[in-house]
């Protein structure tokens, strides 16, 4: 699993500082802010996350680990659960699930279709992150979801 150089990891979080000046809603519903609590230190953290399908029956966002089972977010909200999410101008406190392997397929293929365009570089930070050469292909798919996990983040009802 690749690791983020520091202008990679300060880029990624830049779209944390939209948030804090109240403007995540020009991000629409492309992102989403993951606020949860440390597993370690018990501070707040806060991790902006790409929305791969967002579902406006049941206001679910669907996001992937990029770092898998081993990304911070996903360990600390394992440990402390009812993360906050902010989404477009909607904020609330979220439940979770992961997607099983079948419905994360159909999701990866979805977002594929719907980012044509960036299919191309899609597919190399895809190989960056999973270490090897990812095709969009149902095998590639069926494998980076066995790799990657797809989370589902829903208002707490």
């Amino acid at each position: 699993m690749a690791r983020l150089t520091p202008l990679c990891r300060w880029l990624f979080r830049a779209p944390v500082y939209l948030y804090r000046w109240r403007c995540g809603r020009l991000l629409g519903r492309r992102f989403l802010l993951l606020i949860h609590i440390g597993r370690r230190t018990g501070r707040r953290r806060e991790t902006v996350l790409e929305v791969m399908e967002y579902r406006k029956n049941s206001r679910e966002a669907v996001v992937m680990s990029a770092f898998g089972r081993n990304a911070d977010w996903l360990r600390n909200i394992a440990v402390t659960p009812d993360p906050r999410v902010v989404i477009g101008g909607e904020r609330f406190v979220a439940a979770h699930r992961t997607l099983d392997p079948e419905e994360a397929i159909d999701v990866i293929g979805g977002y594929e279709r719907r980012n044509w365009l960036m299919t191309p570089i899609i597919h190399l930070v895809l190989a960056y992150f999973l270490g090897w050469r990812y095709r969009g292909s149902e095998g590639d798919r069926r494998r980076l979801a066995g790799q990657l996990l797809l989370v589902a983040f829903r208002p707490w009802i």
